[in-house]
């Protein structure tokens, strides 16, 4: 299969490195020294290996791509949006892997799609919805950490089995990687974004890693309010977690010294993914009449701090 990795930083470098080990057709999409130094000498994993690449800046790259894995930014996806849609060939696979709600799963959100810009750009017919369960880090241009996970939970939006799906769950799995169809994407969806609204944001506040996050009782106390307005939240659309939310919290806990993609974000002084994560939780609330008091007190403090740091989306 062809592929191509739109947004080829920390995540998508490395999938797009496992994907070219295992035999596929890659090339990456990226800028400035990270890509240049992918071109001169591929992607390095974990120093474990090294394998070349196709990398460009060019989104023309696309053409005739059978998937097209997009890894960007959710704060980046609606000024890219018609660029990748006029390369896009007809039956091509658009795979959204992003945090937070992604802007094909609720209407009118402004949060993550302002004026549906992508949703009047992207066929909706090509869309392959993505949970993403691998963190990565680029430790020096053209090197990725894996920290943990291999697994990207696939899925249609309509729920059920396809072909293309199995097709990009087996290329997947020949580059090391597993990417099951999901029975319950929306469940995997909210699962994650419940951990990412609380973890994300307070780590940007207080510079903590994951374990950090759960040494003090009162920070804790927070997050789990944090996770249980959320839940109100989800409930309302009938979402179903797929574990306990109790779990998932001491699961974050458990990674350990990992800083979340928000701390490490902020720290490279990149916009902060605020909007798709806290700022979809409060407008979905506000849509059903819901109390998220922490959720809106994490949220304006973390935009406070993106504003005062230069890295407002």
């Amino acid at each position: 299969m062809r592929f191509s990795i739109v947004g080829a930083g920390a995540i998508g470098a490395y999938v797009g490195a496992c994907l070219a080990r295992g035999g596929e057709d890659v090339t990456l999409i990226a800028r400035g020294a990270h890509l240049r130094a992918m071109q001169e000498h591929g992607v390095t994993v974990d120093g474990q290996f090294t394998v070349p690449v196709e990398a460009t800046d060019d989104l023309a790259a696309i053409t005739g791509s059978d998937v097209v894995f997009v890894a960007l930014k959710a704060y980046s996806l609606p000024a890219m949006a018609a660029g990748i849609a006029g390369h896009l060939r007809a039956g091509a696979a658009t795979v959204w892997a992003q945090n937070g709600v992604p802007w094909w799963y609720a209407d009118g959100l402004d949060s993550v799609d302002p004026g549906g810009a992508i949703a009047r750009a992207i066929p909706r017919e090509s869309v392959v919805g993505c949970v993403v369960y691998c963190s990565t880090e680029i430790v020096a241009p053209g090197v990725v950490r894996h920290v943990e996970g291999t697994r990207f939970s696939i899925g249609e939006p309509g729920g059920g089995p396809s072909d293309r799906c199995r097709a990009i769950a087996e290329a997947f799995a020949r580059g090391g990687l597993k990417a099951p169809t999901s029975k319950d994407l929306p469940g995997e969806i909210w699962l994650k974004l419940v951990g990412n609204v609380a973890f994300n944001p307070i780590s940007a506040l207080t510079g903590a890693t994951l374990g950090e996050l759960g040494s003090q009782p009162e920070a804790v106390d927070v997050i789990r309010a944090m996770f249980g307005e959320c839940a109100c939240v989800a409930e309302h659309l009938g979402v179903r977690f797929p574990v306990a939310l109790e779990r998932r919290m001491q699961a974050g806990f458990a990674v350990g010294d990992h800083k979340t993609s928000m701390l490490q974000d902020l720290e490279a002084g990149k916009p902060l993914e605020l909007d798709c994560l806290s700022g979809a939780v409060i407008e979905l609330a506000d849509r059903f009449g819901v109390a998220v008091p922490h959720v809106r007190t994490v949220h304006a403090c973390a935009k406070l701090l993106a504003s005062r740091s230069g890295t407002v989306a």
